[in-house]
Formats: structure tokens, sequence, C-alpha cells
């Protein structure tokens, strides 16, 4: 391993001296049979740190290459990784998580981006930003480096529903280059293995509250003879996938309430009977509606109190701070008497009408309108106790969790690796 600017050279890839304890900068590469451009790439890089006076390293996450890419990196002086689990994303945590450097600059090894331009990433770096997002939109695209398809309509709209959902700010989330620290990298703890490892660093980093910033940078057209490994429709839906993944309000609580609401509605006006609005007959066939929804709604709206409530367990952080005062305030006690209240409403309902029936001697047994929304109203009340005793579990769990790391920092403080005996 060559660092540049560093005075000794360490031989073999395991092996660290005591200029590798020193470098500031590593750059990234995550590498599948690229032996067209990897070692215009690395020769970029390196050259970029000797005319900079950075202390740096090449890392190469190898993700299988057949072709002497691995043999070419190796002779100008890379490190090289290998990860056996297929995927950009699997292949650049391994290049990361090997990396010595205090920030890491990432990008493609097809010549696509200036390995060279890497000044402006480590200024902002050095400024005290945690993750500095290169942006193609806002920079220049050289014409054919970006299909019409992703330049025009894939990015701008998973890049602007990224920012509807999160609040990032950032013009380009797909955009290959970016730089951030060790430490901020590690808060992150980034899971994807695909291309959506992307999306979820700006989605992570964000919901951590790191500081991220942009920098208007230029995409060349990739020195390939091959096809990219890019599948537009195939990878635009796992970046997609992961955003509602990570935004329950979008996909649950919203669409849930936007049912839950009309149906709770439609029920309320047609409790009597039939009505007419602007001269036009609503009747049965529109309370069928509206108790449909209300169950409905109610469903998404529990699953979405379950994704977060399964969030907040695995610290994926996406609870947001009104779920969070929810589920302080909420008990189980609280939501089996919100259900037993709304079992007890519908029976009395039904009840009512039995008795009225049986004193008048049967035949009609009044109006179907209220039969229905007290059924209705008896299955919502036992959906909330059923619901109550899930939701009461992640809480369960959740409290473990806090418990178990209180316990753990407390140790830490201490000196001590384990409780003493009571």
């Amino acid at each position: 391993m060559a660092s540049a600017g560093a005075s000794q050279t360490c031989d073999g890839e395991r092996s660290i001296c005591s200029a590798d304890r020193d470098i500031e900068v590593s750059a990234v590469m995550p590498c599948l049979d690229e032996q067209e451009t990897i070692g215009r790439c690395i020769e970029k890089a390196i050259n970029c740190f000797t005319v900079l006076g950075i202390r740096g390293e090449v890392v190469v996450g190898d993700n299988g290459s057949t072709d002497g890419s691995v043999e070419i990196a190796r002779s100008l002086g890379a490190r090289v990784v290998h990860q056996p689990i297929r995927g950009y994303g699997a292949a650049l945590q391994a290049a990361i998580g090997a990396a010595r450097g205090r920030y890491c600059i990432m990008a493609d090894c097809d010549d696509s981006y200036d390995w060279s331009a890497m000044g402006p990433f480590i200024d902002k770096l050095r400024e005290g930003y945690d993750l500095v997002m290169g942006t193609r939109l806002k920079g220049n695209i050289v014409p054919g480096a970006m299909p019409p398809l992703h330049q025009y309509f894939g990015n701008p709209f998973l890049s602007g529903l990224m920012n509807l959902f999160f609040r990032t700010g950032v013009s380009d989330a797909h955009c290959g280059m970016r730089g951030f620290s060790k430490e901020s990298y590690a808060k992150m703890d980034l899971q994807s293995t695909g291309m959506e490892f992307a999306t979820e660093m700006v989605v992570k980093a964000k919901n951590k509250n790191l500081n991220i910033t942009e920098i208007p940078i230029t995409l060349y057209k990739d020195g390939r003879s091959k096809k990219p490994h890019l599948r537009s429709f195939r990878d635009g839906w796992r970046h997609l996938r992961l955003l509602l993944f990570y935004a329950p309000d979008y996909l649950y609580i919203i669409p849930g309430f936007l049912m839950l609401i009309p149906g709770i509605i439609l029920q309320a006006a047609l409790l009597l009977g039939p009505i007419r609005v602007f001269g036009h007959y609503v009747g049965i066939h529109w309370l069928a509606l509206g108790c449909l929804l209300t169950l409905l709604g109610f469903q998404v709206v529990s699953m979405g109190a379950f994704a977060k409530a399964f969030a907040m367990n695995e610290s994926f952080e996406m609870r947001g701070p009104t779920f969070t005062r929810l589920v302080n305030w909420f008990t189980l006690e609280i939501g089996v008497a919100m259900g037993a209240l709304l079992i007890f409403l519908g029976f009395l309902a039904d009840l009512s009408i039995l008795v009225t029936w049986l004193t008048r001697g049967g035949g009609e047994m009044g109006s179907a309108h209220t039969v229905i929304v007290a059924s209705t109203t008896m299955a919502l009340g036992f959906q909330i106790v059923f619901c109550s005793f899930f939701l009461a579990m992640f809480k369960l769990q959740a409290q473990k969790n806090a418990d178990e790391k209180s316990l753990k920092d407390a140790l830490s403080i201490s000196g001590k690796t384990e409780p003493e005996d009571a």
C-alpha cells in the first residue's frame, strides 16, 4: 500500500505503519471488472493527493472482478479489499470499513467522476461538514454521460421525493461522488448492499442531524466499452422502496388518516338514515363505504404505528417528536379502555335496537344504518384492544433496550465490565 505524501511504504495489505496513522483522506472505489478505467482513476487520485500535499490512500472494494482489475489496482499502489457479497453498497462498505483515513471520498472507478477534483470535498470536510455531496444536476453533465430518463425524470423525481419526506436539501441524491468523515459514517450505520446505499446514506445523515452540504461537479461519459452495472427500473425501485421504508408517515399514517377521517364522517352523517346532499340521495351504499374506509384506515394507521415502534427498537431514527410524545403517553391500559368503550357503545346501540324489536313483538328491526354503524364501532373497538397489546410489546422491548444501554454506559464509566451480584 502506498500513501501519497507519506515518507514510508508498508508491505502487505494488513500491515499498519506509522505513516498509516497519519492518513487524512482515503479514496474509496467500488469495483467489478473495471480494468479499462480503474488505472486512470487511481492515478488521478494519487496525483491529487500529491498536488494537495495530503497524506492519502486508495482503497478498492472489489466485488469479484475476474478481468485483471485487482492486479492493476495493486500495481498502482492501491489497497484491495475483497467483498464476496455482491452489490454496489456491499463493495463500498468493505472499502470504507478498511479505510484508514479520517475522511473518505467515494466515487466510481469507471472514470465518469474526476478523481483529481477531490480538493473542494476535502476543504468542506475540514470546515466541519459531515457529508459533502456532489451534485451533477447543479453542475455539468457532459452530453451522453447520463441517460435522459435519469437526468430529466429519475434523479429529479427521487431526489424531490426524498426532500419531501426528509427535508435533506440535497438536489442530486444519487450522485456517486461524495465525501464524509469516518466518524459520521459510523453514526449512519448503513445496511444496504445495493445501489440504494447512496440514498440510505443521505437519509440517515439527515435523521442523525449531521451537517450536509453540496458541491457542483462535472459528470463525464464513462470509459467503459460495456454496459453499466446500473439497471434503471430495478435500481430505481430499490431507491423508492428504501425511501418509503424510512418514511412511515407517508407510507402509512397520512394515507390511513385520509381514509379513516372521511369514513368516520360518512358514518356520523348517515347514522340515523339516508340524507340528501345538494339534492342527491346518499344512503346505505355510502354508509358501507364509510365503514370500509374507517376499518381500513385504522388498520393502515396502526401498521404505521407498528413500523415506527419497530424502528424505535432498531434505532432507525424515523419516529418523529409527535410519535415519541404519543408513545410516552400511551399505555396498554389506555388503549384497552378506549377499545372497551367503543365495544360497549356499539353493543349498547345493538342492544337498544334488539330491546325495541322485542317490545314491539317482532317485525322491523329498526334503522339498518344504526346497526351497521354500531357493528363497525364494535369491530373498531376490538381492533384497538388487540393493537394496544401488540404496541405494548414493542414498548416493553424498547424499555429493555434502554435499560441495558444505561447499564452498559454506567459500567463503562465505572470501568467495570459486568454488574456486581446483589
